[in-house]
């Protein structure tokens, strides 16, 4: 199945990172808006008053103690709620993507945006307004977009009223939201993401993530399906937030630890989108969570009736899984954290980057799903200093160009000798934004400098670094051309 005639190259932002506005527009709260930059490499907090009148704060995807409320604090800086004001600089950052020659783009449609209060309070036209705009000068820039969903930023209204996604309620909810952004960017947009690195919420303990999980799976079907009846040209994807995970020794102990991790934090929920069923191991995930759930015949019908039309990952380092208690350095990425790997180096954050794995990881993808692939998320976060140079602002950038380059080297590679079928390859935050994990402006990961700090203070002007040059002399040759 083709699902573009020529390779797409890009870069990927979410709204509730980078948008800003959020109290503009019609717009109503999520959860992010409510929490506060880290200070080192910690996860950001989230902030809210208990019903005894108390403050308390909590990590994201914790639901609120009873009776406690969402407030904002005077003493507290909350950068999700500027970003880095896409919402008002939309048409500059649009045109910038475009001078670095993108062919495609990725962002999320705010849910909040556009059903600020569900179902029943009704589309909020002014959102819609807003992403046809957005799409409609990408198109006119020569850019194919592919657009996500879900970002975990229902509104905080959805919480309130049903509690989160062990509701089946919200199932209804995302997909009527999904139906009118399919119906509303007919023509502008043909390839779509249901919900962003959906398997986040298998690294939380409580049993009722599983329930969450599910629900969010069974709504990502009934909108492939809906999509495929609004228009049969529409592609939809899964995107799996990527695992790639080596055993610490070659102990076999170890090896089929590392083997399990993978089985329950990556295929879990790529089997269950990709192949339309939940995989032969997923009973002893059930077991080990204490997830007692009856999977109905309607939710398996429709878990094989909307498989994905392709599968996108997040690719950003990999890490080591070991059942030996010795001591060790042990180092955090994007959903996981393990032993050092001794022949990795990390990066400010501490992520082990790993070009080699990106490679291994394509491989194993499309062995097991043969399916065609989207990176849409690969970059890295680190810390950028602006200089001025002949009365010009620079950013010297060459450890984000050398990561990069091992990357689209082992992509290349990939493509062209291992015969890997990957469409399109978006780094991410092309444009400096919110970290999701941290809540820091200051973790950069763009082509373009956003001149905006943790505290708030900074004028919000664009400097393009020297990355930026580089990546546009990537897409003009395809890739071949790595400086």
């Amino acid at each position: 199945m083709a699902i573009t005639s020529k390779f797409l190259w890009g870069g990927s932002i979410s709204a509730a990172q980078i948008e800003g506005g959020w109290n503009e527009g019609g717009r109503s709260p999520v959860q992010i808006d409510y929490a506060a930059p880290a200070q080192g490499t910690e996860p950001r907090l989230i902030h809210f008053r208990n019903a005894d009148g108390t403050r308390g704060t909590m990590r994201q995807f914790e639901h609120l103690p009873e009776g406690a409320r969402y407030e904002l604090f005077d003493d507290v800086s909350y950068t999700n709620h500027e970003g880095s004001d896409f919402y008002h600089h939309w048409e500059e950052d649009i045109r910038l993507l475009g001078e670095m020659g993108f062919t495609t783009f990725n962002t999320t449609v705010s849910w909040a945006r556009v059903y600020p209060h569900g179902i029943d309070g009704g589309v909020n036209q002014e959102g819609v307004e807003f992403y046809r705009k957005v799409f409609t000068l990408a198109r006119e820039l020569g850019m194919d977009p592919v657009i996500t969903l879900y970002k975990y930023d229902e509104p905080v209204w959805m919480e309130e009223t049903y509690g989160g996604w062990t509701n089946r309620a919200m199932i209804d909810e995302f997909v009527t939201f999904a139906k009118t952004c399919f119906t509303e960017y007919k023509g502008l947009v043909d390839k779509w993401l249901t919900f962003n690195e959906i398997n986040v919420i298998i690294q939380l303990p409580e049993s009722y993530r599983l329930t969450e999980l599910h629900n969010q799976m069974v709504a990502s079907a009934r909108s492939v399906q809906a999509a495929h009846e609004i228009d049969p040209d529409i592609k939809v994807g899964c995107m799996i937030a990527g695992q790639c995970c080596y055993p610490f020794t070659c102990d076999p102990e170890d090896v089929l630890a590392c083997y399990q991790a993978m089985q329950d934090e990556f295929f879990y929920c790529a089997d269950t989108m990709v192949r339309g069923a939940y995989p032969r191991t997923a009973p002893r995930l059930w077991k080990k969570r204490g997830w007692d759930y009856e999977v109905s015949d309607e939710d398996k019908a429709d878990l094989m009736a909307g498989k994905a039309d392709f599968m996108a990952f997040s690719y950003y380092s990999s890490s080591t899984v070991t059942t030996h208690t010795e001591n060790h350095e042990v180092v955090g990425g994007n959903l996981s954290s393990g032993p050092k790997n001794p022949y990795i180096e990390t990066s400010d954050w501490g992520w082990q980057m790993d070009p080699t794995g990106y490679r291994y990881f394509l491989n194993v993808m499309y062995d097991r799903y043969q399916v065609p692939l989207f990176d849409v998320e690969n970059g890295l976060g680190a810390f950028d200093e602006v200089v001025v140079e002949d009365g010009v602002e620079r950013v010297h950038d060459p450890y984000r160009i050398g990561y990069l380059r091992d990357h689209i080297r082992n992509l290349r590679a990939a493509i062209d000798e291992d015969g890997v079928d990957i469409f399109g390859y978006t780094t991410w935050g092309p444009i400096d934004l919110v970290s999701f994990n941290t809540g820091q402006m200051k973790k950069r990961y763009g082509f373009i400098y956003v001149d905006r700090n943790d505290d708030g203070t900074g004028d919000l002007h664009r400097v393009r670094k020297d990355s930026f040059w580089w990546y546009k002399s990537v897409i003009a040759s395809d890739g071949h051309d790595l400086g």
